[in-house]
């Protein structure tokens, strides 16, 4: 395929709403690539949801422990993101508000911007997208909500749906 693939961001959190901080930031590039690391928590960030941490499986102390610093993870986003200019999220909303938390408290300015994922789909990719994404994780085994993984299943996901989408055209 000639296209190149979109770079994904995603974020795991503490929990969804009022309190929720990212607990996790990965990425998937275009070349198919994809990292992920854990963020420490700050002092102020208190809010836990035992659900949440069913969902991805990372305790509170193991952030403690392995998770990086708020600044480092901020100036490594920059790092890897800068030249692009953006990366993609499917939870635009929710991952759009934990990386401006992380940035504030990491007192720096993106040097990207986040945008939805759904923009880059046409109306047959986002037809296909439920049924394919759930065949992409049956097939590859990706461990679901953990942000690196996450990311790089829905770029697997627009892949295989652009492919489906040109394909079903090319029939017409």
């Amino acid at each position: 395929m000639s296209e190149t693939l979109p770079t994904v961001l995603d974020i795991e959190a503490s929990g969804f709403g009022r309190g929720s901080y990212p607990i996790e930031v990965g990425i998937a590039r275009a070349d198919g690539s994809c990292c992920a690391f854990l963020i420490q928590p700050l002092d102020e960030w208190t809010h836990w949801d035992p659900k949440a941490e069913l969902l991805h499986g990372i305790s509170r102390d193991r952030l403690l422990q392995e998770g990086y610093p708020v600044h480092q993870v901020a100036h490594w986003l920059n790092d890897e993101l800068r030249e692009l200019g953006k990366a993609y999220s499917d939870s635009w909303g929710y991952d759009n508000t934990w990386l401006s938390l992380l940035f504030h408290h990491a007192g720096l300015l993106p040097r990207f911007r986040l945008e939805a994922l759904r923009i880059l789909l046409s109306e047959a990719q986002q037809e296909l997208w439920s049924d394919t994404k759930e065949a992409v994780i049956a097939e590859s085994g990706i461990h679901r909500h953990r942000a690196g993984e996450d990311a790089r299943l829905l770029q697997l996901t627009y892949q295989r749906t652009l492919a489906m989408a040109e394909c079903a055209n090319r029939k017409r």
